[in-house]
C-alpha cells in the first residue's frame, strides 16, 4: 500500500490544492454570515428568531452563491431534501424532465412509486431524457421534452447505482447556458450529493438555480449527525421551505435543538475531508484497476463527486469486499454484512458502513445492488489513512476467498512501486 501512496502522490498533491481554494470560499461564507458564539446555541421547539440557524442558511446561501437556502435536521437524507425541492416547485399538469437516466431508487419511488404520495399521484408528469454520446446530459433531447409544460430539469451529478456517469461541472455549465437561453421557463435543479467541494466551483455558481444535498455526506464534515439542504432563488426556497415546515410558516421557523454548532463546525471541516475521501477514492482505483477490476473513474480521470466503482463480477466478491470494509470500520466492525431488501431498492443490496453516524457515506463506506455485474461503489473516508487501511482489509478478504490470488497483489506492488503514467495535475 505505501507503495500506491508514494505512486499517486502528485494527483494527490493537486487535490489538497483545491482544498485550499475551497477552504478560502467557506471561510468568506462564515465571515460574511457574521457567525459568533451566541449563534452556536439553537433553539427548542417552534425555533422562532433562531439567529444562529439564520446565519447558517445565509452562509449556505453565500457559499453556494445564491439568494437563499434552507438548512435543517428536519431533512432526513438527501432524497428527503429532493423530495421538498420537487414537490415545493411543482403542480398537478407540470413537466419534471430526468437527465441522463433514471436517478436513484429511492428517488424513482417518490417520483413514481409504488409509494403512498407520489408525484404521479399529484398529476406530475416525469419524464426520463436518456443520455447523449459519453454519457452526457443531451440538451437537444431536453429541448425536444420540454415543451410548454415542462417545469423543471434534475441532474443527478453522481453516477448511482444505474450505470450512468457522472456529471461535472463544466457539462453543467454549457447545459445551463443553452437551456437558459432556449427554454428560459425550465428551473435547473441538480441533486448535488457527493459533488460539494470536489471541483472548483457548484453548479449554482455556474448557471444552475438550484442544489440539494444530505448534511450526512460533503458538507456535514462528517460531524453533522444528521439533516439536508436546498439553496435556490428566494422565492424557489420558500416554495420548498414551505413543504419542510407549512405553507404561511416556511423559512420562519424550524428548531435547531442543539446541532449548531457540529454543522457549522462540519461545514468548516468539509473541505479537508472530502480532499481527504477523494484521495482515497483515486487509491482504491488505482489499486483495484492494477488488479485486474475494472473502475469508474479510473485514477487518473477527472472527477466530479466522491463514489468510486470498482465492478467485481462475482457476488461472492461484493459481499467479501464489504465485509472487509465492515471489519476496519470503528463502529460495528464485528458484524458481518449480508445483502437485504432495503426500503427504495428493487434488488437486495448489501451495505458496509461501521459509521459514528447512520449512513454517513461521508464516512468509509462501501455498498452494492445484488445484480450484475456486481459492482460495490466506496465512497467517504474521514481520513486517507482509514481508506487505506480499509482497502487492506477488503483486499486480504477477497484473498481469504480465494478471489483474489496473493502473487497478483506482489506483482502490482512491483508495478507501483515504478513511477510510470502519472497522470498531470491539471487533469485534476
Amino acid at each position: 500500500m505505501e507503495e500506491a501512496l508514494a505512486f499517486l502522490e502528485p494527483v494527490f498533491r493537486a487535490i489538497r490544492g483545491r482544498e485550499r481554494a475551497h477552504q478560502r470560499r467557506v471561510l468568506d461564507a462564515l465571515h460574511a454570515a457574521g457567525v459568533t458564539e451566541a449563534d452556536l446555541a439553537g433553539s427548542t421547539g417552534y425555533g422562532y428568531g433562531d439567529p444562529g440557524r439564520e446565519k447558517l442558511e445565509a452562509a449556505y446561501a453565500a457559499l453556494f452563491s445564491t439568494e437563499a437556502a434552507v438548512v435543517r435536521p428536519q431533512l432526513a437524507s438527501g432524497t428527503h431534501a429532493l423530495a421538498a425541492l420537487l414537490f415545493g416547485l411543482l403542480r398537478p399538469g407540470d413537466r419534471l424532465l430526468l437527465a441522463a437516466g433514471l436517478p436513484y431508487e429511492t428517488l424513482q419511488r417518490v417520483i413514481w412509486g409504488p409509494a403512498a404520495g407520489c408525484l404521479a399521484e399529484w398529476g406530475v408528469e416525469a419524464r426520463v431524457v436518456p443520455p447523449g454520446p459519453r454519457g452526457v446530459v443531451d440538451a437537444d433531447a431536453v429541448l425536444r421534452e420540454a415543451g410548454p409544460t415542462a417545469r423543471l430539469l434534475l441532474v443527478q451529478r453522481s453516477r448511482g447505482y444505474e450505470g450512468g456517469s457522472s456529471h461535472g461541472v463544466g457539462e453543467l455549465g454549457r447545459l445551463a447556458e443553452r437551456l437558459k437561453a432556449e427554454a428560459p421557463q425550465l428551473l435547473l435543479a441538480v441533486d448535488n450529493c457527493y459533488g460539494e467541494f470536489v471541483e472548483e466551483v457548484e453548479p449554482t455558481q455556474v448557471g444552475f438555480d438550484l442544489a440539494a444535498g444530505s448534511l450526512i455526506k460533503n458538507p456535514g464534515g462528517g460531524l453533522a449527525p444528521s439533516g439536508g439542504y436546498v439553496v435556490g432563488p428566494a422565492a424557489a426556497v420558500e416554495q420548498v421551505a414551505a413543504r419542510v415546515t407549512a405553507p404561511g410558516i416556511g423559512l420562519e421557523v424550524g428548531p435547531t435543538l442543539g446541532l449548531l454548532r457540529p454543522y457549522f463546525q462540519g461545514l468548516f471541516l468539509a473541505p479537508h475531508v472530502v480532499a481527504e475521501a477523494l484521495q482515497g477514492a483515486v487509491l482504491v482505483a488505482a489499486v483495484m484497476e492494477a488488479l485486474g477490476f475494472p473502475v469508474a473513474p479510473r485514477w487518473d480521470e477527472p472527477r466530479h463527486e466522491l463514489v468510486q466503482e470498482v465492478t467485481l463480477g462475482d457476488p461472492a466478491a461484493v459481499l467479501a469486499f464489504c465485509r472487509g470494509i465492515q471489519a476496519a470500520s470503528p463502529v460495528d466492525a464485528m458484524a458481518r454484512p449480508e445483502a437485504a431488501h432495503l426500503p427504495g431498492y428493487r434488488d437486495p443490496v448489501v451495505m458496509a458502513a461501521g459509521t459514528f453516524v447512520q449512513g454517513s457515506s461521508i464516512e468509509l463506506s462501501a455498498d452494492a445492488p445484488m445484480r450484475p455485474p456486481y459492482a460495490v461503489y466506496v465512497q467517504g473516508g474521514l481520513s486517507l489513512g482509514h481508506v487505506a487501511l480499509g482497502l487492506e482489509r477488503a483486499l486480504f478478504e477477497l484473498t481469504l476467498g480465494g478471489m483474489l490470488p496473493a502473487e497478483r497483489w506482489r506483482a502490482v506492488s512491483d508495478r507501483l512501486g515504478r513511477p510510470a503514467h502519472v497522470g498531470t495535475t491539471e487533469r485534476h
